[in-house]
């Protein structure tokens, strides 16, 4: 084979970025992602500023439940678009197999770990740079509202820029995730159902068996990345860092069985 049709990882990477920016549905889904950020992030900012108003209005002092006071206040609308960027992470594996172009992948590029991890870096790169715009522009959309209000937070508030920066990275996270999963499932509907069993479900579920077992949802994939989001420490959170981590090995090793997984049965 001459150098010049070698197949190398920076070719496979081009090859996936063509594939997602060519096709619609990965834009608008892309782009309903932001827009449910930003708009959440107003209507939170909206709706703190009206309550603090209308609190003053009646007793003359301000009064706000304290979690609305938090920085990470107007970045609760990931818990919506996490599912989204999710299903995009999905979509961008399983939609290849539903389609059959997945044979003509693999027949072009041997190399199995080259279009896993491809795919991952073009979809990582564009995730995180989308939402992390997102997470600033739910932040400082918010802050129009709560400013005059007294209840607006700065950038360089204790905690706020790792907030503001760690709510794109966990949507990242939580994306790649989802391609590890579709890697896994194949199925575009079981790989959703996995992902938000995993995020939304299991995480409900676990404390009912127990107070020991109580203490394991704060690994679930959600929970510690929250505690990553949140500016200001929980009761019975991991700490940031820790929070980060185990959402980050959760993503590792949904990639360790997609590519045992992929090798196996995709030979």
């Amino acid at each position: 084979m001459s150098l010049q049709g070698k197949v190398t990882f920076a070719r496979v990477m081009n090859a996936e970025w063509i594939k997602f920016r060519t096709l619609r549905s990965s834009w608008l889904t892309l782009g309903a992602a932001v827009a449910l950020m930003v708009i959440i992030g107003l209507v939170i900012g909206y709706e703190t500023s009206t309550a603090s108003w209308g609190a003053a209005a009646r007793d003359g002092s301000p009064a706000l439940d304290s979690t609305l006071k938090l920085a990470s206040a107007p970045l609760r609308g990931f818990l919506i678009t996490q599912l989204v960027v999710g299903v995009l992470g999905i979509l961008l594996v399983t939609g290849e197999y539903a389609t059959g172009m997945i044979r003509s992948t693999f027949t072009a590029v041997p190399r199995r770990l080259h279009v896993v991890g491809a795919k991952a870096a073009v979809f990582g790169v564009v995730a995180l740079v989308a939402m992390t715009l997102a997470s600033f522009a739910a932040f400082y959309g918010a802050q129009i509202f709560l400013g005059p209000h007294g209840h607006g937070s700065s950038i360089s508030d204790p905690g706020a820029l790792r907030s503001v920066a760690g709510a794109g990275l966990y949507l990242t996270l939580v994306g790649l995730l989802g391609a590890g999963i579709g890697w896994i499932v194949r199925s575009t509907a079981g790989a959703i159902t996995a992902l938000v069993g995993l995020l939304l479900i299991l995480p409900n579920l676990i404390p009912l068996l127990g107070s020991w077992a109580d203490r394991l949802t704060r690994y679930m994939p959600s929970n510690a990345g929250e505690s990553f989001i949140t500016s200001t420490r929980m009761p019975d959170t991991l700490t940031p860092v820790t929070g980060i981590g185990v959402l980050t090995l959760w993503v590792a090793a949904a990639f360790v069985a997609a590519v045992v997984l992929v090798r196996r049965r995709d030979a």
